[in-house]
């Protein structure tokens, strides 16, 4: 990626990712053991806190952009990340359900934060395509990492003692801590980076109207978040599937799991070409719906097969639903820069995080409540309602492209006519 090495903004952004999503892929690998055996916990436990704290991540995504606006997107990036660190280290030191609960709000809370400066920090500093091909670059990164740091947690799920879980939640915090280095001083070393980042702080700049007075945002920001429900896919939905309701063997979820971060690396940065474009975007979220629908179905039919032929369906399930998640990816992008106000960045993708935050938190239980739990019906079902959501979007950024184009041809014609 030669322009990740001439940007210094996103060479420091992909420093900050890459640390970052090593200590979130050893968390993944460790976090329920850990829960469970080392601050001896229930399973039920570990899921009503979890999502306690997921409610008040979708909160903080939400302020996360009205602070953004007012103290600079890096600055927020940096203190929330250092944060984040802070919070993980602190699961070493829960003991019962208060002190799992209170760490798990503050980890859920500073990373809301985070991920929403670091959107306003782009929809800031790039402009156009640039902005999309950044982010995309940027997913890369955090796919790789993440695979990499489940590899490395598997020293820990060798040894498999309390110890080693918390060990491990040490170093979590301490790499995720590390992310910041690259983030400091950012803005003294880059000309221009700090105009750009409180250009909506001082009393003289301009106030736009809400974004949730803003009814295409609004509606852009809920359908992008009805379909990134699918994530629910990869983190529970599979896993269950594969493991209660196919022939196939359990090793499989691993295998379908290299698939996916696999298709991710290889064709993200792809897939989001022309997606800063809003006709393009929604035509990239509406493939993502159909693309969905498919492996909704494949999943279905693999819990009627054998053991050769499921395992054989599901690696085309995972396929379909990895090529929907970059498609997917990519056009919300594309929609959440497009059609924000740029004077109010913060604040719209402040909107949109909230969206995709509260995706993340009701979609396994939307996964399991629908396929895994009534099988093809349910399978069917929750394929149409993510083809459907495609549609409708595609629908409401055509809309949207024509509507602007309108704005723009109006002066025009009022000159031609005086």
């Amino acid at each position: 990626m030669p322009e990740l090495l001439r940007d210094p903004v996103e060479r420091a952004l992909a420093c900050a990712v890459a640390a970052l999503s090593l200590s979130r892929g050893m968390f993944f690998a460790v976090s329920a053991l850990y829960f469970t055996r080392g601050v001896g916990l229930s399973p039920a436990t570990v899921g009503i806190g979890l999502t306690v704290a997921g409610g008040v991540g979708v909160l903080a995504s939400y302020a996360g952009g009205r602070l953004s606006d007012r103290i600079g997107a890096d600055r927020l990036q940096q203190w929330a990340l250092a944060a984040n660190g802070a919070a993980l280290l602190g699961y070493a030191l829960a003991s019962d359900v208060v002190s799992f609960v209170l760490v798990a709000a503050c980890v859920s809370a500073s990373r809301g934060l985070q991920s929403t400066a670091q959107m306003t920090l782009l929809a800031r500093w790039y402009v156009g395509p640039e902005r999309v091909a950044v982010r995309a670059r940027l997913r890369v990164v955090m796919n790789v990492g993440i695979g990499i740091g489940t590899l490395l947690a598997g020293l820990a799920l060798v040894v498999d003692t309390a110890t080693a879980y918390r060990l491990t939640v040490l170093l979590v915090g301490a790499l995720t801590m590390l992310g910041t280095l690259p983030l400091i001083g950012l803005r003294r070393r880059v000309s221009g980076l700090a105009e750009r980042m409180d250009s909506a702080a001082g009393p003289e700049a301009p106030r736009g109207p809400s974004p949730l007075r803003d009814r295409t945002y609004v509606t852009s920001t809920v359908l992008n978040a009805v379909l990134a429900m699918h994530f629910g896919l990869t983190s529970i939905g599979i896993p269950l599937w594969v493991a209660d309701h196919t022939e196939a063997p359990t090793v499989v979820v691993s295998a379908l799991l290299v698939v996916n971060t696999a298709y991710v690396a290889l064709f993200q940065v792809r897939a989001s070409r022309g997606t800063q474009d809003l006709r393009t975007a929604g035509r990239s979220v509406r493939r993502a719906g159909l693309l969905l629908l498919v492996a909704c179905v494949l999943f279905a039919v693999a819990g009627h097969l054998g053991a050769a032929a499921a395992t054989a369906v599901l690696l085309l399930a995972a396929l379909a639903s990895s090529a929907a998640e970059t498609r997917g990816e990519a056009g919300s992008w594309g929609m959440a820069f497009e059609l924000a106000d740029p004077a109010r960045a913060g604040a719209y993708q402040g909107l949109s995080q909230t969206g995709l935050a509260l995706a993340l938190m009701l979609g396994p239980a939307v996964v399991t409540t629908t396929g895994v739990d009534h099988g093809t019906p349910g399978w069917l079902a929750l394929g149409a309602i993510f083809a459907l959501t495609g549609t409708a979007t595609a629908v409401l950024a055509n809309h949207a492209a024509k509507h602007r184009s309108l704005l723009v041809d109006q002066p025009a014609s009022a000159t031609r006519v005086s």
